[in-house]
């Protein structure tokens, strides 16, 4: 099992930048494909970035953050973080981080093992 707590979310100005950190434990962190994803209200979860383990290190984000956010991990400290920079408010959303095993279909979230809480971010205009 893979417990995840997200940290780092909070209330921004347009503009402004976030780090968002995942803590891991369990399970053999350095092997997992680590992806962010978020869910606004009335919306379905979608996906942000991803990357994946067993040191390839292959970075997926979506189309929307693509320059302005980055992803990274520590396999030491088992820690996966987001870094958005230039945030806008309709990056307003929960932001969970996620796990899986393999490499495969990283940007669907039906294809994730565990899930953290998540971590609230708000943009305000």
């Amino acid at each position: 099992q893979v417990q995840l707590v997200e940290s780092g979310g909070g209330l921004v100005q347009a503009g402004d930048s976030l780090r968002l950190s995942c803590a891991a434990s369990g399970g053999t962190f350095r092997t997992y494909t680590m992806g962010w994803f978020r869910q606004a209200p009335g919306k379905e979860r979608e996906f942000v970035a991803a990357i994946t383990g067993s040191s390839s290190n292959v970075y997926y984000y979506a189309d929307d953050v693509k320059g302005r956010f980055t992803v990274s991990r520590d396999s030491a400290k088992k820690m996966v973080n987001l870094q958005m920079n230039n945030l806008k408010p309709e990056d307003t959303a929960v932001y969970y981080c996620a796990a899986r095993k393999d490499s495969s279909g990283v940007r669907s979230a039906t294809t994730y093992n565990y899930w953290g809480q998540g971590t609230q971010v708000t943009v305000s205009s």
